[in-house]
């Protein structure tokens, strides 16, 4: 089974971004499911979405716009949301670039 993780980058900032609301879905069929939730802690990280994902498609959804707000910025991006597969056996970490108005993903350790 594999483990799902992100981390949130405020990369205006050069800091973690902190109070960045999180929360994972699995596909079933045509539908999303919520798996996992939370929010990102004091280094931008939310290491606990789900433990044990097996093989299929998942998708990260992350409340940017409300982070960023609560900074006194704004954006185009309310949410951004991270589409992927899952192979079901190893840990899959998708950390998030976070700028106003741009954002980039990669598949971290």
């Amino acid at each position: 089974m594999s483990r799902i993780s992100t981390h949130v980058l405020d990369v205006v900032m050069g800091r973690p971004a902190e109070g960045v609301a999180v929360h994972l879905d699995a596909r079933e069929e045509d539908a999303w499911i919520r798996v996992g939730s939370g929010t990102t802690d004091r280094d931008g990280r939310c290491s606990d979405l789900l433990r044990e994902a097996c093989a299929g498609e998942y998708r990260l959804v992350f409340a940017t716009g409300n982070y960023l707000a609560r900074m006194g910025r704004s954006s185009i991006y309310p949410e951004i949301i991270l589409h992927f597969r899952c192979d079901g056996l190893e840990h899959l970490h998708l950390p998030l670039l976070l700028s106003d108005n741009s954002y980039t993903t990669y598949r971290g350790s």
